[in-house]
């Protein structure tokens, strides 16, 4: 499952991965991603929750590297990414290199409770 949600009072975008997530559904996500990011304003915030990921086929590099080319069109600051497990990171960070050319912030938590604090939430 992938989730998609926003505060938009705080200018947060949040992406959830949780259990099994494969293309198909990122694929729909990455239309959730687009709409809710026309409602910001350059300058919002991504976290990403990687806390009840079970798996991830390794097909979904492609869509999450668009995904993060299109974060980066629309201005993003900072991606606090919680990874509870290091064995589960995707290679967001290799990924990353390549997808997000204006660099923005990236931070890795391995809690909630850290992520909320580098996100003043």
């Amino acid at each position: 499952m992938f989730l998609v949600t926003t505060n938009k009072a705080r200018r947060l975008l949040c992406l959830s991965y949780i259990g099994h997530v494969g293309v198909a559904e990122l694929e729909r996500g990455y239309l959730e991603v687009k709409v809710m990011l026309a409602e910001f304003a350059n300058g919002f915030e991504v976290l990403v929750d990687l806390c009840r990921l079970e798996d991830m086929d390794v097909a979904c590099a492609d869509i999450i590297g668009r995904t993060m080319e299109l974060m980066d069109k629309h201005g993003v600051e900072i991606v606090v990414r919680v990874i509870a497990d290091p064995g589960k990171d995707i290679g967001l960070n290799i990924i990353s290199i390549f997808h997000y050319p204006n660099h923005p912030r990236i931070v890795t938590c391995q809690t909630m409770l850290e992520a909320a604090q580098v996100l003043a939430l």
